[in-house]
This record gives structure tokens, sequence and C-alpha cells, in this order.
């Protein structure tokens, strides 16, 4: 028995919820990690980079910890530091910049349990979980686009993926197709949750009144349709892995289906030449252990290879997204030159290649690895146990009926 389109949204919903209270500490560490740029060897000697004007600054409200007031870092970018013509006068026998070069080096994360450990120890444990709200409010409606969305184009008769591709493409073309969907439609709030989570600092500043004070000064600069910066890269990167996600999916669980059948004594018989609708029913019958378990395994496996594979796409999305208008930095260059960020996909990934060699194009990918391969199966099989549940109520409602 089927089950209705909102059964099928409340199911969604379940694990979108789950989903995102269990993995947003990764994200946080991702986004960071992406964010901060090509490894650098810092000296004390920061005299290049003493303030011109530093009436333009307020040292006692940036932020920053007690013995390093003076020193502030642009853009959370530890490479532009403009440090105040006071800093000598901090005490010690400190050279002029040794303390910046401290705060470069708490700011630096060299690997995902560090990321963890710095944001934890120097901004407090709650901004692991920061972007949560926009995180909750992009995954709810994206979720229920994308899973509702490949159920009808996967399963329905009258969706056109049925008609025009084999049995063996078409969990690859309904999944890439859904995503287009549920990408676009969430955009502008990609790009706030990717803003406000590359934003450092302690746990008191006004992250929030910031990360919106910076994109409305996009929109200005750029109008409306720079909110959905990132969106290409988004869906170089969403499209195929929902693709080889779902393909791989429909794969790996159909064989744990077929392992099952084969143990029992019933391997499943072909009907009208495919396997897909013996699975689909032996897979009705299962019980909920069962169903949790294959769909976990399954999601987590190929959530995990295609994380993998679509990794430089994602570091070229969040280094899109988070980046600024130069025009809008303070003592920033004046000559006018066009930023890699700004250039097209190919010209960004060639000059991460250059600047930091081809491991840039994977950096941040065991954060994000640990979290979409277990986000992929925690959201799978709650779809899956809603969807059977669901499945469940209706068949005992349809045979009261009948009974009555």
């Amino acid at each position: 028995m089927d089950i209705s389109a909102r059964q099928k949204m409340l199911s969604a919903i379940s694990g979108s919820l789950l989903t995102s209270l269990l993995v947003t500490p990764l994200d946080v560490v991702r986004v960071r990690l992406q964010s901060q740029g090509a490894p650098q060897v810092y000296t004390a000697d920061l005299s290049k980079l003493v303030a011109s004007t530093p009436n333009a600054f307020r040292p006692s409200s940036l932020g920053v910890t007690a013995c390093c007031r003076e020193v502030f870092f642009m853009n959370n970018n530890a490479e532009a530091c403009v440090v105040g013509p006071r800093i000598e006068g901090l005490g010690g026998s400190a050279a002029p910049g040794d303390c910046a070069i401290e705060q470069t080096q708490k700011k630096a994360f060299n690997s995902t349990l560090d990321g963890m450990r710095k944001i934890a120890r120097n901004e407090g444990l709650t901004t692991l979980w920061r972007g949560l709200s926009p995180t909750l409010v992009m995954a709810v409606p994206a979720n229920i686009i994308y899973f509702t969305g490949y159920d009808w184009l996967r399963f329905n008769k009258s969706s056109p993926i049925n008609k025009v591709s084999s049995d063996g493409y078409a969990p690859l073309i309904a999944g890439a197709a859904a995503r287009v969907v549920a990408a676009g439609a969430v955009g502008p709030i990609e790009l706030f949750r990717t803003r406000l989570q590359a934003s450092s600092g302690d746990s008191t500043t006004n992250h929030l009144a910031n990360t919106f004070k910076g994109i409305k000064e996009m929109v200005v600069a750029n109008g409306y349709r720079s909110l959905w910066r990132g969106l290409t890269l988004t869906l170089w990167r969403d499209v195929p892995f929902s693709g080889m996600y779902w393909w791989g999916y429909e794969t790996i669980r159909g064989k744990l289906t077929d392992i099952r059948a084969e143990r029992r004594g019933r391997p499943l018989v072909r009907e009208d030449g495919s396997r897909t609708r013996a699975r689909s029913r032996s897979q009705s019958r299962e019980n909920h252990t069962a169903t949790f378990m294959d769909s976990f395994t399954a999601g987590a496996l190929s959530g995990a290879f295609a994380s993998i594979m679509t990794m430089p796409f994602d570091v070229g999305k969040t280094r899109t997204q988070i980046f600024r208008d130069p025009a809008k930095i303070p003592y920033a260059n004046a000559e006018k030159t066009t930023a890699p960020e700004q250039r097209s996909l190919v010209q960004l990934l060639w000059h991460i290649v250059r600047t930091e060699g081809v491991a840039g194009l994977w950096k941040g990918w065991v954060p994000r690895t640990l979290r979409v391969a277990p986000s992929c199966a925690i959201m799978i099989s709650s779809y899956e146990i809603g969807k059977r549940t669901f499945r469940s109520m209706n068949e005992r409602a349809a045979r009261k009926q009948h009974e009555s």
C-alpha cells in the first residue's frame, strides 16, 4: 500500500531534525578548515601590517583576547591582521607581533579534532552548533523537496524519467533532478548559514547581526542575484553527489535485500525483466530492524563515497560564499584585481591547486565525510522507517475499514 505525500513529508522532517542536531559541529569545522586558506609561516616582524589609520578600529570591541587587544584578524583570515601602534606597550619582553603570532596559531586548525577542541576552548562549546537555526530552516524544506521529489521521479508511473531511462540509470537521473530543484530553493539560506559558520570569535560576539550586515552590503553592491552566490558550485557538488548517492544506495540496498532473500531460501524472481518490483515487494515485508539496518548501511557507504568524489566542488563553494568584496575590506589594495573567487569554476580550482597543492581541493574532507556519511545514513533510515510506519498504519486502517 502506498503512502500519501503528507506522510512522506513528515518522514523527511523527522530525519532532518535528527541529522541537523548531530552533524552541525562537523559542518562548522569543515567550513573553518576550508576558509583558512593555505598554511603560512609567520615571523615576529609584522611592521608591514601596522595600520596606517588605527583610529578606524576599536580594539576593545574586537573580541580578541586580553593580551592581544591591539590585533585584529580581518575576515577570519590569519594572513591579514592589523597590528595597532600601541602593541609595544602591552608589557613584557615579547617582541612586537609575538602576540599576533600566538593568536594566529590558536586560530589555525590542523585536523578535525583540533578544530573542534580549539573552537570549544576559544569560542565556547555552543559555537560548534552555530548556524543550527538556518540549518534547520534550510534542511526541512530542502529534504521535503528532495526526498518526495525523488520518490515521485523514481517510482511514479507518470514520471518522465521512468518513460525515457532504463531501470539501472533511473536512480542517478532522479536524484540529480531532485537535487537541482532543492538546491535552488534554499540557495540564500545556504549562503547565510555558510557565512555564519565561517565567522569566528567569542560566543558573545553578535555574529548574527554581522552576518546580516555583510549579506546586505553584498546585495547592495551586486544585486539580489548574489544571494545565490555559489549556487553553480553547489550544483556542481550536489548534482553528481545525488546521482552517485542514489545509484549507490539502491544498488547496495538491493544487494542486501537479495542476500537476505537467498538466506531464507526464497531468491527474488525477475518480474517484467526487472528486479526493482520484486525487491520493493520484499523490502515492504521486512520488519523495522531489517529496514533500518539495510538503509543505514547503504546510506552511509554511498554517502561517504559520493562525498569524497565531490570534495573539490565543496571547497570551491565554501570559498565563493564566504568571499567578501575587496572594496569592503579596510586597507585593501586599491588596485582593482579580480579575485579567484570571482572567476570561473575552473580558474578558482586551478588557483587553489597552484597556491595550496592538490591537497587543497580536498581540504576538510575528513569532517565532511564524517558529517555526510552518518547524516546520509540517519536521514535515509529515518525516512524509510517513517514510510514503513505510515504504510503499516494505512494497511491496518484499510483492514479495519474492509472488516466493517
